[in-house]
């Protein structure tokens, strides 16, 4: 399902999603096809979700025009550990 679909059928929603096909471009993943796993009314679990979310599913708001999801970089250490 592309993510237009969802905010069509599910506006102003959280939603529990499995991202399907993303592509990425320097630091950001843009995603293209999802699979809608479930709706969610409350902010607070929404939150929860997605603390608890697995690799592969997020929690979107479906206020959000694009689906975009900024990647960070791991923090690395420099120097020798004694």
């Amino acid at each position: 399902m592309k993510w237009e679909e969802v905010r069509t059928i599910y506006p102003n929603q959280y939603v529990l999603l499995e991202i399907l096909q993303s592509h990425i471009k320097v630091d950001k993943q843009y995603v293209d096809e999802v699979s809608l796993i479930r709706t969610i009314s409350d902010p607070r679990e929404a939150t929860k979700e997605l603390l608890h979310a697995e690799n592969g599913t997020v929690v979107y708001h479906t206020n959000n025009e694009k689906f975009v999801i900024h990647l960070r970089k791991r923090a690395s250490v420099r120097g020798v550990i004694s």
